[in-house]
């Protein structure tokens, strides 16, 4: 795909509409058996674009996306573009008081969901099947995106507990790097050569899945839609050379390849997404299933930080090709090898937390992003990642604040004082194990199916804890605050 020679990269999605074009009839999408080309994807795109127009969609407008993955919601997510309309991605495991809240300021809801108008409320819920059955115009789309504008909100779990929105312009997308192979670093270049087909799952209007998908195409993939459930057996299935992974399920997958080791095509790139993979599940899935591991490491926040491709040393996350700096608690660089906070600049980064200036000037800081990660780089450059300044438990590669957890557990009657640290999960990466000191009285400390319920109920089951350990009182460091890392430690086995 050729860059504009002059004024820089072409407004997002354009870009996409060149790609859909270029394509033709060569297949893009395969779907339930059936593959879709280009110029197919194309006509999809351009029918729901007319029909967002049609229900009064415009530049500005908020339409949030209650999508699975596959060639219409694809579609759908990128017609939304066109129109220049703020998408917001409904991702799965919220709440439907979450969800009802997240679809507040949005004009519409696209979904295939049956039943969505009932968790939506008020808000028009417009039927994926509908949309994609409006007049197809036959003519390139006009995308009257305006560059300024918030092209999508990016939702993880916030402090408070409730989803929280970071919001990427049309700008800083048009300049990301998934669609410019002229700015792609080393890792990624490597990475674009072996996405033959590439499998995708859960929502595309998921950060990560839409920005691999992305760059898939750039590269002339195919996108292949597949359940996450069996991840091997999808493998297997859909000749996938490709995919996202997160560390529990390369443990697993790694397990089922050492058993039956003939079972199937090994993949060319598994892009481990989420929690850090430990170095020595790196040098074990080198050694059964070859040189196919890519470590990404970004936030919601920046997109992209830095790729570790399979050369890399264990543990590194290679060098980072973003402004990157470490700084001490003060704001000063520190030396090299040294760990302290990353700040970073990334050309995709976002501008802020929708409605919530307070964080946004927490967390954006004179052109960079606090990353609230600790690490270091080497003295080749490499960046290593030792720890985290905020408390969060990453689930299945997302986001959830451990703050309102111990909320919830420290209203019950029976408990005095509730932590919730990050523990290994075999299913998920990283579950929340809770510690708690009960209270002094005759109420019996609740049982951990209780926390699961309560804590499931208000925050979405990826916060309730898969371990509860009652203590007589909490560890403190040397200021005299609770000491989470030791309890995190405790949880890690380490103690």
């Amino acid at each position: 795909m050729a860059e504009r020679t002059s004024g820089g990269p072409e407004q997002f999605p354009g870009s996409v509409l060149d790609l859909l074009e270029e394509a033709g009839e060569r297949a893009v999408f395969e779907h339930a058996g059936r593959a879709v080309s280009g110029s197919r994807l194309l006509a999809s795109v351009r029918r729901a674009a007319t029909g967002l127009r049609e229900h009064g969609v415009g530049p500005g407008d908020g339409v949030a996306m209650l999508l699975g993955a596959g060639p219409g919601p694809f579609a759908a997510v990128i017609a939304a573009h066109v129109v220049g309309a703020r998408v917001v991605g409904l991702r799965q495991g919220l709440t439907p008081r979450q969800e009802h809240r997240l679809v507040s300021d949005v004009v519409c809801t696209v979904t295939d969901r049956a039943g969505a108008a009932d968790v939506l409320g008020p808000v028009p819920a417009l039927a994926l099947a509908d949309l994609l059955s409006a007049p197809d115009r036959a003519v390139r789309p006009q995308v009257t995106a305006r560059p300024q504008d918030v092209a999508r909100l990016i939702h993880t779990s916030g402090s408070t507990g409730e989803p929280k929105a970071c919001a990427q312009t049309y700008a800083a997308m048009t300049a990301g790097w998934a669609l410019r192979p002229g700015v792609w670093p080393p890792a990624i270049r490597e990475l674009a050569s072996r996405l033959d087909r590439f499998l995708v799952f859960g929502t595309l209007a998921s950060q990560v899945m839409l920005e691999y998908g992305l760059l898939t195409l750039a590269a002339g993939g195919v996108l292949v839609t597949a359940d996450a459930a069996d991840l091997h057996g999808a493998l297997v299935r859909h000749r996938a050379t490709a995919s996202v992974i997160t560390v529990a399920r390369l443990a697993k997958l790694v397990a089922q390849v050492r058993e039956s080791p003939g079972g199937t095509d090994r993949p060319r790139a598994l892009m481990v997404s989420g929690s850090p993979p430990p170095p020595g599940l790196l040098r074990e899935a080198a050694e059964v299933l070859g040189p196919v591991v890519f470590h990404g490491y970004g936030q919601t926040e920046t997109g992209m930080i830095s790729m570790a491709a399979p050369w890399e040393a264990p543990g590194s996350l290679g060098v980072p090709p973003v402004d990157l700096e470490i700084r001490d608690p003060c704001g000063r660089l520190v030396p090299t090898g040294t760990d302290g906070e990353i700040f970073v600049r990334t050309p995709g980064q976002g501008c802020g937390y929708w409605g919530d200036p307070a964080l946004t000037a927490e967390v954006f800081v004179d052109g960079w992003v606090r990353t609230r990660d600790v690490g270091h780089l080497d003295a080749e450059g490499r960046l290593w990642l030792t720890g985290r300044t905020r408390d969060i438990v990453i689930v299945n590669a997302n986001v959830h604040y451990t703050g309102p957890v111990e909320r919830l557990l420290t209203g019950h009657p029976a408990v005095a004082e509730a932590y919730a640290v990050a523990a290994p999960d075999d299913s998920t990466g990283e579950a929340v194990h809770a510690f708690v000191v009960p209270a002094a009285g005759p109420g019996a400390l609740p049982t951990l199916e209780e926390v699961r319920a309560l804590v499931a109920a208000e925050l979405g089951e990826a916060c309730a804890p898969v371990r509860l350990t009652p203590i007589d009182e909490v560890p403190l460091t040397a200021a005299g605050k609770p000491d989470k890392q030791r309890l995190a430690d405790r949880a890690r086995g380490r103690a």
